[in-house]
């Protein structure tokens, strides 16, 4: 019934999308949603994400005021950065995060890719690694920084939406280890 139910919200989400694409309500829009949408569940399926865990409310507040409040200082340094005559030093440094979850890593790159000033270009599934180009990591205090973000990002979304210490990986995982 799952699985029938999210199946459904995934058509209606992509009928939805289509039609704001076209910018009018039309029953020619949604048939054309409906038929693309089709084609887009049917025959290019996404591998089933195995969700662990559950969602703990206040760390998760925790996790959405930390990520908002980031986003603005990082968007305040990215501007300054820009009124600056030289250009900033850049870097692409490597941070390992022990995320158990392949959605909550997701999660992770996708807020890091969000923040102003870095980008994620290469994920390192199997040992959790990721790269990351880094602005302004002209000093040891820069690059510091940096990893003290992602540890306390790290630390916010364990909190958020994994499952206690002493849980194991699902079965997935230890077969591909």
């Amino acid at each position: 019934m799952r699985t029938v139910a999210l199946r459904a919200w995934i058509l209606c989400w992509l009928i939805l999308v289509w039609v704001l694409l076209w910018g009018d309500i039309s029953a020619a829009n949604i048939l054309s949603g409906l038929a693309i949408a089709l084609v887009i569940t049917l025959l290019l399926p996404l591998p089933p994400v195995p969700v662990e865990g559950r969602i703990h409310l206040l760390p998760l507040l925790r996790l959405i005021v930390y990520v908002a409040y980031s986003l603005v200082v990082s968007s305040v340094q990215v501007a300054a950065l820009a009124l600056r005559p030289e250009p900033p030093l850049s870097a692409v440094l490597r941070a390992h995060l022990a995320l158990k979850s392949d959605l909550v890593l997701a999660l992770a790159v996708n807020i890091l890719n969000l923040t102003p000033g870095t980008m994620v270009i290469e994920i390192d599934q199997a040992r959790r690694m990721i790269y990351v180009h880094v602005l302004d990591v002209e000093s040891d205090r820069g690059v510091k920084r940096f990893r003290d973000e992602v540890d306390t990002l790290q630390k916010l979304l364990v909190a958020s939406f994994e499952r206690d210490a002493g849980s194991k990986p699902s079965a997935r995982k230890e077969a591909a280890t």
